[in-house]
């Protein structure tokens, strides 16, 4: 899953994507986008490690994308923007320092997401326009898709972002491939100062469609390049707060609409991201696709019930393993075993 990381020049994007992936940036990349990959977290990996004693531990992680930063002119801002239409989710940075305007720049990046999809749909729509002169075989799927971006178009011309939008079945088909940005979950990371003592007071800049943070960004990315007695050492010395990495790793996750499930034994135990929702046949698939194949039922438990119990000889004492159908709705913290026909 990408995780999409946005911001105006100078908001300290590119210092979020090191502390973050803990991977310093590629200079040479600045104007195009670079990625890395960020260790999606879970406490109870520990627990099934005491477990199993597995030979191998393997954690799911996420695709941090960095983009060049954005222009307040707008200059340039829906190519730039284009590059992360695949995202899960969107982390737009913005700066709070040096007389900066953190609300101005929150709004500010909604017109330029506004924008860049007009841009998108506009553009199709001209395209259907042309086509529909001429006579082809395909002219009644091209008509309907008109009529369904029509009302779209208007909505974006009229400044309307396409967050709280209802779209018909149709809709989506259509703009399914358009990557739409004012759809998409958004994270607004203020970044502070230093020495900003108040970060809850940027909470209230939190909407329905984007949540709002406040992180010392460059702070925290020097904290992490430090032994973790140093920087113990270093946050009692100032009173500082340690800034939870791993819990915003987990934010990111539950806002691009993922989850973790476990397949664990002797040989390995492993985490898998998979959206919320996703059934097991789905899960099946993302393990390897013969699975899926030959799928015949998913032995299931819960991760919570395995620790609780501490066994899986416990667990099927208990009658708390599930023979699941191809159908079933997975829970986060699910643990499969599929079963499948070679």
């Amino acid at each position: 899953m990408k995780i999409g990381l946005v911001g105006y020049q100078g908001s300290g994007k590119t210092i979020l994507f090191e502390w973050l992936t803990g991977q310093a940036p590629d200079l040479s990349l600045s104007h195009s986008t670079q990625t890395a990959m960020a260790t999606v977290p879970d406490e109870r990996v520990a627990s099934l490690r005491e477990i199993y004693h597995p030979q191998k531990v393997t954690q799911a992680a996420l695709e941090i994308v960095d983009t060049p930063g954005l222009s307040r002119k707008q200059e340039g801002n829906a190519a730039r923007l284009a590059l992360i239409r695949e995202a899960g989710c969107l982390v737009q940075t913005v700066s709070a320092f040096d007389g900066s305007d953190p609300e101005a720049d929150l709004n500010s990046f909604v017109e330029d997401l506004l924008l860049a999809d007009l841009e998108v749909v506009t553009g199709r729509l001209e395209r259907l326009h042309e086509a529909l002169k001429k006579p082809r075989p395909n002219q009644a799927e091209q008509q309907a898709e008109l009529q369904c971006l029509e009302p779209i178009q208007a909505l974006l011309e009229d400044g309307n972002s396409l967050a709280n939008a209802n779209f018909s079945g149709e809709q989506e088909k259509f703009t399914r491939s358009f990557g739409l940005l004012t759809r998409k979950r958004r994270l607004g990371l203020i970044n502070v100062g230093d020495d900003e003592t108040d970060l809850k007071q940027y909470e209230k800049l939190s909407s329905n469609r984007a949540k709002v943070l406040a992180v010392p960004v460059g702070l925290e990315r020097e904290l992490a390049q430090m032994t973790e007695n140093e920087a113990g050492e270093f946050r009692e010395e100032m009173g500082l707060e340690s800034f939870d990495h791993d819990g915003l790793v987990r934010t990111l996750m539950d806002l691009s609409g993922q989850m973790l499930f476990f397949t664990a034994s002797e040989k390995e135990v492993r985490t898998w991201m998979i959206r919320q929702g996703a059934t097991a046949l789905e899960a099946a698939h993302s393990i390897h696709s013969d699975l899926a194949r030959g799928f015949i039922r998913a032995e299931t438990m819960s991760c919570e019930d395995l620790v609780r119990l501490g066994s899986e000889r416990e667990v099927k004492a208990q009658n708390l393993i599930r023979q699941e159908p191809k159908n079933y709705v997975l829970q986060d913290g699910d643990i499969l075993n599929i079963r499948f026909n070679v």
